[in-house]
């Protein structure tokens, strides 16, 4: 246990990744309510919005209303994601109120690259390039890598290590060229295939290769062992993690309905506060949010500790 940080930072995605996927509409003021309760929990980053093709992903076709009447909170930064220059020409007439971390975007799987974003490997670092050179020029830094399919792809199978450390090599090159030098790198489980044992290989051999490099990890729970996967992460001395509050959410490509959202937020927190590392939210306010999600989408979500309740709050009523 010696290995466990003794802080971790979270990013929330429910708003981003979690909405999108729901089958219904949901109000705008609504997504608004969710994004403004999370900024009460204390989590430090929050994914608010997709700046995409509106029929491919009909879910953000108001990201522009979102960000503009969402609540700015001191000391959050709101994330907004894009999958090209002209959603990041979107997002970039909202400098003042978001903030951009820009991270060069390579798939582990070409395959799933395919079908999410209709390019092949060749295509998608000559656009990762001239994304680089559109961040650049708007005066603004190039210091991540996110590598999507890390773990495995159901349209490809088990990711090889070997390839996932040549895929983050080939982002490190990218940015190399343009004279930029990445920092961190996220390890994102797109369509859940990690387990803890490839969890510990991969971030072990990502470590080995770039000591300097911060992980991040970012797993969905579709088989079930997202927060099994988290634990190996924090074994490994793993700082940073994605999760979803209330577990919303799932992934619109990964080829089947049973997609889950990423793991969720609220029961991370909990892992961590059970282990003695620190968070910085409130897991009370954390569990409200999740409950308010809940109520935003009109059906059952599959967070644990939103129904459970906390063993904090336990501890506290048995005294």
């Amino acid at each position: 246990m010696s290995d466990l940080p003794k802080f971790v930072e979270i990013c929330e995605k429910g708003p981003r990744e979690g909405l999108q996927i729901e089958p219904g509409p949901i109000a705008t003021d609504r997504k608004i309510a969710l994004i403004d309760a999370l900024s009460e929990t204390g989590v430090r980053q929050i994914q608010v919005c997709s700046f995409v093709n509106p029929k491919k992903v009909p879910g953000w076709a108001d990201a522009d209303d979102v960000v503009t009447g969402m609540r700015v909170r001191e000391g959050v930064s709101y994330l907004p994601l894009w999958l090209n220059e002209r959603g990041l020409m979107r997002a970039l007439q909202y400098r003042n109120r978001l903030t951009f971390k820009d991270a060069i975007l390579l798939s582990a799987s070409e395959r799933f690259i395919e079908r999410n974003q209709n390019q092949n490997t060749e295509k998608n670092i000559a656009i990762q390039n001239r994304q680089v050179e559109v961040f650049l020029e708007n005066g603004l830094a190039v210091d991540g890598v996110l590598i999507m399919a890390a773990f495995g792809c159901n349209f490809a199978g088990d990711i090889p290590t070997e390839h996932l450390v040549a895929t983050v090599a080939k982002a490190i090159e990218i940015a190399e060229a343009h004279q930029c030098t990445l920092t961190r790198v996220s390890l994102n489980d797109t369509m859940a295939w990690a387990t803890p044992d490839t969890v510990k290989r991969t971030v072990g051999a990502i470590r080995e290769r770039w000591p300097s490099l911060r992980i991040n990890l970012h797993f969905h729970n579709t088989r079930g062992l997202g927060l099994a996967n988290v634990y190996a992460g924090l074994e490994m001395g793993v700082d940073s993690y994605d999760s979803s509050v209330a577990g919303l959410g799932g992934c619109p490509f990964a080829g089947h309905q049973g997609a889950a959202g990423n793991v969720c937020t609220e029961d991370v927190v909990f892992l961590c506060e059970e282990l003695g590392v620190e968070t910085g939210i409130d897991l009370e306010r954390m569990i409200e949010a999740a409950r308010l999600a809940e109520d935003i989408v009109g059906h059952p979500l599959p967070g644990s500790i939103m129904k459970g309740g906390s063993l904090a709050r336990l501890r506290s009523a048995i005294r």
